[in-house]
């Protein structure tokens, strides 16, 4: 019959010097250069998504003014730059927190077909900004009639 006490043993409770260096890891740092850390990316989050006559790109921008946004294809790469400006200066005072970041950031992503970018629309709206890029004629499907002999 047990009592309820277990004995002590200090090798149970002792963590390994990885998981401790691991555990400092994952908790303390953000990469450096980014501007969106709370992502863990480098730039916007994107959905990128075709359909059959089109790629679709959606990237959330949120505070960047439309002329600050530089948007690029080159072959098959996609590349969204930008910069979210701090434009409020405190003269008086001072911050109590200061989480949001600013700077310049910039994405990269491989398309998955060839696009016509001089067809590409580009919309930028309650701080989302959504590419329509056709695809190019040369990867669209094409029918073939089959006639009888």
């Amino acid at each position: 019959m047990s009592d309820g006490l277990v004995r002590w043993d200090p090798l149970r409770e002792m963590v390994t010097l990885r998981e401790a260096v691991d555990r400092l890891m994952a908790e303390s740092f953000v990469r450096p250069g980014s501007a969106f850390p709370f992502l863990g990316v480098e730039g916007p989050a994107v959905d990128m998504y075709q359909s059959k006559d089109e790629v679709v790109v959606k990237a959330a921008i949120p505070g960047v003014k439309p002329e600050d946004i530089d948007i690029q294809v080159t072959g098959d790469i996609l590349t969204i730059k930008g910069e979210l400006k701090d434009e409020e200066k405190i003269e008086e005072g001072n911050y109590l927190r200061k989480e949001r970041r600013y700077g310049q950031f910039c994405r990269e992503f491989s398309l998955p077909i060839q696009v016509s970018a001089d067809k590409a629309k580009a919309e930028f709206e309650h701080g989302v900004l959504t590419l329509h890029l056709p695809k190019a004629e040369a990867v669209k499907p094409k029918s073939i009639t089959v006639k009888a002999k």
